[in-house]
């Protein structure tokens, strides 16, 4: 059922009695519409970004199923396995991998991945601080010979004894400058073994989601690839050839097949033409829909 306040058209659809909406030439955006379903912000660049009339829709929350047949339009793709997948758990299918599964994605949700640091920033600075004091130190051992060469000549030392009391000062500053360099590298190089360890470990669950994610696809893909054949058999307006591979059809074709299969609460957008009228769409679905 729908009803219009000012530019505004409101849709109650999900109940027995309004499970069938037809919207075609009321000036709706099907973008906003399914946004509107889903509880989203509609996107700037949609089909028809110029329609006036906004939508409000009264209806059950959609599963995540709705994210791959909600919105049905001769544009449409979709991955079939995926999508499969999706309307298994809309039914209250499970996987095997499940539990792992949800403690692999939660490690990677408490893994925290630091940015590298900069090491050759401070491996620049100790070079230099080594450089630097090399050289002092080889004026310092230059001056003590210099005055003890003076000494045992009996010559006057005490300008070169000042000139080595310099020496020896700034020798002793640049090496602790050296040894906080040292330092300063030292936990430049230990914070970017920490960074690519988290890295690697990142790269290790994120690699281990993705065999378990695999896995848990195709065990409810198995469950319900039966009933998805049979579904794909009746597909209004479906190629001949649909039945030979289910997987390898239309977009459009593929989506009615993975919707029927589904238990979907949200209402269906149609804008595909296959069926005659919202009520026929609605009846070979078993969901809400509005045909726009």
């Amino acid at each position: 059922m729908s009803t219009e306040e000012g530019s505004t058209v409101h849709i109650c659809c999900g109940r027995e009695a309004d499970r069938a909406v037809d919207l075609r030439g009321r000036g709706i955006d099907p973008e906003r519409l399914v946004a509107a379903i889903r509880g989203q912000a509609p996107s700037s660049g949609g089909e028809s970004a110029d329609a006036e009339a906004t939508v409000a829709v009264d209806c059950a929350p959609p599963r995540p199923v709705h994210e791959h047949v909600g919105w049905v339009r001769p544009a449409t793709t979709i991955r079939v396995r995926t999508a499969l997948a999706a309307a298994a758990r809309s039914r209250g299918g499970e996987a095997p991998q499940d539990d792992e599964l949800a403690e692999v994605r939660e490690a990677l949700s408490d893994l925290t991945v630091p940015s590298p640091p900069d090491v050759r920033g401070p491996r620049e600075r100790l070079a230099g601080t080594d450089a630097a004091v090399d050289r002092i130190h080889e004026r310092v051992a230059a001056l003590r010979g210099r005055v003890q060469a003076g000494r045992e000549a009996g010559r006057d030392v005490s300008d070169l004894e000042a000139e080595l009391a310099d020496a020896t000062r700034e020798l002793s500053e640049r090496e602790t400058e050296r040894a906080a360099a040292r330092e300063a590298l030292e936990r430049a190089e230990r914070r970017a073994r920490e960074s690519r360890d988290a890295r690697e470990r990142r790269r290790r669950l994120e690699d281990r989601r993705a065999n378990l994610e695999r896995r848990a696809r195709a065990h409810l893909v198995d469950r319900i690839c039966g009933e998805y054949e049979t579904a794909m058999a009746t597909v209004p307006g479906a190629p001949a050839d649909a039945a030979d591979d289910p997987f390898d059809v239309d977009g459009v074709t593929a989506a009615l097949a993975v919707a029927r299969v589904a238990e979907l609460r949200a209402p269906v957008v149609l804008a595909c033409g296959r069926f005659e009228t919202a009520d026929t769409a609605a009846e070979w679905l078993d969901a809400p829909v509005v045909r726009v």
